[in-house]
């Protein structure tokens, strides 16, 4: 009897303990699941595609939304109004003639940072008159090829210059072209990207500009992307800040306490808002904004909204997911995403992009990224059939504007024009 007791017990001991791991297992299953996230595109993206449709375009396309693209050049001018910061468009960031122009024309300014010799010969083009900065240090010999490339004077430039010797370089180049070249000096806000970082070292510098022929100073970069992704973007802006009044106090003391002629250029797409609340700056350089990229997605910048897409055809829409050589696996695969059983293949792909519309579609990590047929998957719930769009949103502009040839432009509905972009460089 007791025998038998003590059985009973160790069996519903048993049967508690395998009833625990049964319910463990059911939730680590459960949380490691992933549900259905896949649908169709809402009214905006209907509306984008039946005009795709309507004009014909079968091929990957860049699309700028104008109205989009407006409305964070108002956002701009607000958040700017009584700053007295004047606004440098990125050139990079925007890289075709009439989307800067038309971002020029809005924001009512003619100062235009560029990054290479062919965009700023390609800007000097445009605007004959227009006051160009770099925004890197380029390497001597590209300096040379822009300077023999323009006749004497061009338009307004300032060189960038980061050491002492590259100071030499362009002085040099300079002397021997009997010019006089406008540079600006870099200085390390806190990104430690290169620049000169400490008050002795600007203010070395700053002789040696002064103290040799063909060169003029013309004033000051700090660049401080790094701002919002600090652990703390409080402190790290207030880094920003007084290492630049620092660099000013420099300028004061070795050339005089006027500094009203000189470029004071600071910020990038990030953190213009914050400079138009608290700077030394007399200028802010901005670019990526006006699109608004997703990586672009910060705190400062929620008043800005994405003004530009990828648009690309479904060439082919299947309903089951297979992996080569892993076959068997894809009920699966399938079973822990949900979002994994169907497989699209668009044309082109591997761009500096994540999907956008139908929601719920993904890469496959398995299979891999192609620049010729991108995979995605989705689940039952996406709609899409061959021949429909797929919508991705750049993570950046730069670089990924002039991968898809001529902008297309689209306004009240309607694919209204089409934007040459800059010839394609680094």
């Amino acid at each position: 009897m007791a025998d038998g007791k003590t059985a009973s017990r160790r069996g519903s001991r048993r049967r508690f303990i395998l009833g625990g791991v049964a319910a463990a297992a059911a939730v680590t299953v459960a949380a490691v699941r992933r549900g259905d996230h896949g649908g169709r595109h809402d009214a905006y993206f209907r509306t984008l595609s039946e005009a795709l449709r309507v004009a014909g375009v079968a091929r990957p396309a860049l699309v700028i939304d104008r109205a989009r693209l407006r409305a964070n050049v108002r956002a701009l001018t607000h958040t700017l109004e009584g700053s007295r910061l004047a606004t440098r468009i990125v050139v990079k960031s925007l890289p075709c003639r009439q989307l800067l122009e038309e971002v020029a024309a809005g924001v009512g300014t003619n100062r235009f940072m560029v990054f290479n010799g062919p965009m700023l010969l390609e800007t000097a083009r445009w605007r004959p008159h227009g006051e160009l900065l770099l925004g890197k240090p380029l390497a001597a010999a590209e300096v040379a090829s822009v300077c023999d490339a323009i006749d004497a004077p061009g338009p307004d430039t300032q060189w960038l210059v980061d050491t002492p010797e590259r100071i030499r370089q362009y002085a040099a180049i300079a002397r021997a072209r009997n010019r006089v070249l406008r540079v600006s000096v870099e200085i390390d806000v806190g990104l430690h990207r290169g620049g000169f970082g400490s008050a002795a070292d600007l203010g070395a510098a700053l002789d040696l500009i002064t103290g040799l022929p063909g060169l003029s100073f013309a004033g000051l970069m700090g660049y401080d992307p790094h701002v919002p992704k600090s652990p703390s973007p409080e402190k790290a802006y207030d880094t920003v800040i007084r290492r630049y009044r620092e660099s000013v106090e420099v300028i004061r003391a070795r050339l005089g306490p006027d500094t009203s002629a000189l470029t004071l250029n600071t910020a990038g797409s990030p953190t213009y808002a914050l400079h138009a609340r608290d700077t030394v700056a007399s200028e802010v350089a901005v670019g990526s904004a006006f699109v608004k990229p997703k990586d672009f997605d910060t705190r400062t910048l929620t008043h800005h909204v994405p003004a530009a897409f990828i648009a690309t055809p479904v060439l082919k829409a299947l309903n089951r997911t297979q992996i080569p050589g892993l076959e068997p696996l894809a009920g699966v695969m399938t079973f822990f995403n949900a979002n994994a059983e169907r497989a699209f293949f668009v044309h082109g792909g591997h761009w500096l992009a994540q999907p956008e519309s139908p929601p719920g579609l993904e890469f496959n990590p398995i299979f891999g990224r192609s620049s010729n047929q991108e995979m995605l998957n989705g689940s039952r719930s996406v709609v899409l059939a061959a021949d429909d769009y797929v919508f991705f949103r750049p993570t950046q502009s730069e670089a990924v504007l002039l991968q898809f040839g001529d902008l297309l432009v689209y306004e009240d509905g309607r694919i209204t024009d089409r934007w040459p972009t800059f010839s394609v460089s680094a």
